[in-house]
C-alpha cells in the first residue's frame, strides 16, 4: 500500500515539477512543494495503519480563546 503511495507521489511530482520549473514558477514549485510534503506525511502513517490525530483539536486550542474573547 506504501508503495503505491509513494509511487502516485512519484507520478504526481513527475507531472507537476518539470512544468513549473520550466515555467519558473517558484513560489507555486514551493506551495506545491509544501502541500505534497504534508499529504505524505499524513497518507503514509495511515496507510501503515497508525493513528492520526485530528487536526480539529489542534484547530479548537489555537481558536478556542479567539472565540471566547469575541463572545464576550
Amino acid at each position: 500500500m506504501v508503495f503505491l503511495l509513494m509511487l502516485a507521489f512519484f507520478i504526481i511530482t513527475g507531472l507537476e515539477v518539470p512544468g513549473l520549473v520550466r515555467k519558473k514558477m517558484w513560489r507555486e514549485l514551493t506551495a506545491f512543494s509544501v502541500l505534497l510534503v504534508f499529504g505524505m506525511a499524513l497518507s503514509i502513517p495511515q496507510a501503515l495503519g497508525m493513528t492520526i490525530p485530528n487536526p480539529n483539536a489542534y484547530i479548537e486550542i489555537i481558536f478556542k480563546p479567539l472565540v471566547q474573547w469575541l463572545q464576550k
